[in-house]
């Protein structure tokens, strides 16, 4: 059942996900086996499926795509057109967005940004206040950190 809640930008037909209770647009996809926190919240066209959480203050928007096993909580924003796949975390502030592609085992977090075209996978991780953009591809064991 369909209720008004205001994602940000004005109330939109939105429904609490029975998987965790978090608030969901009904513009957005979420399959039943993904988990939406209470205070966590899918707006716009973006889809959240597979075994992938978005819990804690986290919110997923615009066209973007949460999958696999991956997990986006804390405070963290994934947007644009970006992908959060496999094992990926991003947590605490990190922000994923634009075409950014966060995959594998990585992990966003802090005050990190993933913006662009840019890709993160493997083990590699983005904290603190480091920003990847562009065409930036981070691998392997990488770190990246500012």
């Amino acid at each position: 059942m369909s209720t008004m809640f205001d994602f940000g930008n004005g109330s939109v037909p939105a429904h609490q996900h029975p998987n965790g209770g978090g608030w969901v647009a009904d513009t957005a996809k979420v399959a039943e086996t993904a988990i939406v926190g209470p205070n966590a919240r899918v707006a716009g066209k973006a889809q959240v499926f597979g075994n992938a959480r978005v819990f804690g203050n986290a919110l997923v928007f615009g066209n973007a795509r949460v999958f696999g096993n991956a997990r986006v909580f804390g405070n963290a924003l994934v947007f644009g057109n970006a992908r959060v796949s496999g094992n990926a975390r991003v947590f605490v502030n990190a922000r994923v967005f634009g075409n950014a592609w966060v995959a594998g085992d990585a992990l966003v977090y802090g005050n990190a940004e993933v913006a662009d075209d840019a890709e993160v996978f493997d083990n590699a991780e983005v904290f603190g206040d480091a920003r990847v953009s562009g065409n930036a591809w981070i691998s392997g064991n990488d770190q990246v950190t500012e």
